[in-house]
């Protein structure tokens, strides 16, 4: 399985009563499709898989597995901190229909080397679908290693890494590490799609494709086209959505933004709150000048 282009980190729609809405879910997977995304992410940090339980997380997976029809790959975050629980919804999300799984590190403890080679290749084992690995150091405490990451890609069905550090020499460590096998690397971070592509990466798991869908298709199309100036100026143009991206919890902004810009996926959930006043201002302001330069976002 050859994981390419840019694949969107889809939040997970709620209501007004902070459950499920299916109906949104619906509405975003045939949305990013039609923007030509190259595959949907589930269940990572902006799709708040941290406050789901394992029940929910099986029954938004198959709406979503359901409704994309195999028009794209889904790729179903699993992870946590329980090589046993992540074995045991490994193995459901398999059942339903998932193309490949995202195992995030364990987080809270700090784990050797040997102790995470152990998590992943337990799980790989017991599943018979494609594993990527997930990197999000600052969100975990942990960051795999280039040897670490050199072994796990020698795990048959390990293969790729989502690296979420922020740093490009990582993911120019992990590439040069995992060359001599059949292994994608991805940036998780979305100001490094263009630097990580140029470094070797076979592209990325974007979070702000949920909105500026267009614009991160063409950072990756315009590279393939090596069409330099587009996908740089591309590139840059997301920069502003970024900061106000941090302007608050993850994926309170994101979502808030979306509802801003007509795309209807409700609040992140508690504890998590709206965006104060003078942030939504901001976020407003911001969308309505990425409304305003292009016409086509995630429509």
């Amino acid at each position: 399985m050859n994981i390419e282009g840019i694949i969107t980190a889809m939040v997970t729609p709620f209501d007004e009563n902070q459950k499920v809405n299916e109906q949104a879910t619906k509405d975003l997977v045939n949305r990013l499709i039609e923007s030509n995304v190259n595959g949907l992410f589930i269940l990572g940090s902006n799709g708040e898989f941290h406050v789901m339980t394992q029940e929910e997380k099986l029954s938004f997976a198959k709406v979503v597995i359901d409704e994309v029809n195999k028009r794209v790959p889904v790729y179903v975050g699993t992870g946590g901190n329980s090589t046993a629980e992540v074995v045991k919804m490994s193995k459901e999300m398999e059942k339903i229909g998932a193309d490949a799984l995202s195992v995030i590190t364990p987080f809270f403890v700090s784990l050797t080397e040997e102790e995470l080679y152990y998590h992943y290749v337990t799980i790989a084992e017991s599943v018979s679908i494609p594993i990527i690995v997930y990197n999000i150091p600052k969100n975990t405490g942990i960051n795999l290693s280039v040897d670490l990451m050199k072994r796990l890609a020698k795990v048959e069905n390990i293969i790729g890494v989502k690296d979420s550090s922020g740093n490009i020499e990582n993911i120019k460590g992990y590439i040069e590490a995992t060359k001599e096998e059949e292994f994608c690397v991805l940036s998780g971070s979305d100001s490094l799609i263009l630097k990580a592509l140029d470094a070797g990466a076979t592209g990325a798991i974007a979070a702000t494709s949920n909105l500026l869908t267009n614009i991160d298709v063409s950072i990756y199309q315009h590279w393939l086209k090596n069409e330099r100036q587009e996908a740089e100026e591309a590139q840059n143009s997301i920069e502003d959505f970024r900061r106000v991206l941090k302007l608050g919890s993850i994926p309170s902004v994101l979502k808030k933004a979306m509802e801003l810009a007509g795309i209807q996926v409700g609040p992140a959930r508690f504890p998590e709150l709206e965006p104060t006043e003078d942030v939504t201002n901001e976020i407003e302001s911001v969308v309505k000048s990425y409304l305003e330069k292009y016409s086509k976002l995630a429509k």
